[in-house]
């Protein structure tokens, strides 16, 4: 997951340099269905899959959002090697896909304890960069654990 938001970055560069809308509904669909359809080979349920990949998505789009506003105030985006969108972002985003999948269907027996948040939150403090992506973070990871505590 953290990968993935890592991965944010250079999607807002590519939107910054193309002027293209961080929104992308059809490639976002194309994700999800993408997911669902493989959620048996993990044995997990499409809509368990659809809930997580919603979460990624709507996170890696607040990432994106929060950096090119930075660039918009300051006037200009960071001086880094772009990647391209569709030759490199989107293949690699698709990679991360199974790994992703993998995970959460290992993640499935603790997301019912009652100390799932507990677990789910001393991990995710290993992974704290910066407010952009911790945020985010926090928003991807947010219905992992089916108990409430």
């Amino acid at each position: 997951i953290s990968e993935r938001l890592t991965i944010a970055d250079q999607v807002a560069l590519s939107k910054w340099d193309s002027g293209k809308a961080v929104e992308d509904p059809p490639r976002e669909q194309q994700v999800i269905s993408a997911a669902q359809a493989r959620a048996a080979e993990f044995k997990l349920k499409p809509e368990d899959v659809e809930r997580l990949f919603r979460a990624q998505i709507e996170a890696n789009k607040q990432v994106q959002n929060a950096l090119l506003a930075q660039w918009h105030a300051a006037g200009k985006a960071p001086d880094t090697v772009r990647l391209s969108l569709a030759d490199d972002i989107r293949p690699k985003l698709d990679r991360l896909q199974t790994q992703l999948l993998q995970a959460y269907a290992d993640f499935q027996p603790l997301r019912e304890t009652k100390d799932c948040k507990i677990q789910l939150d001393a991990a995710l403090k290993r992974y704290q960069r910066d407010p952009i992506h911790d945020q985010a973070l926090v928003l991807a990871t947010a219905d992992l654990c089916a108990a409430k505590p």
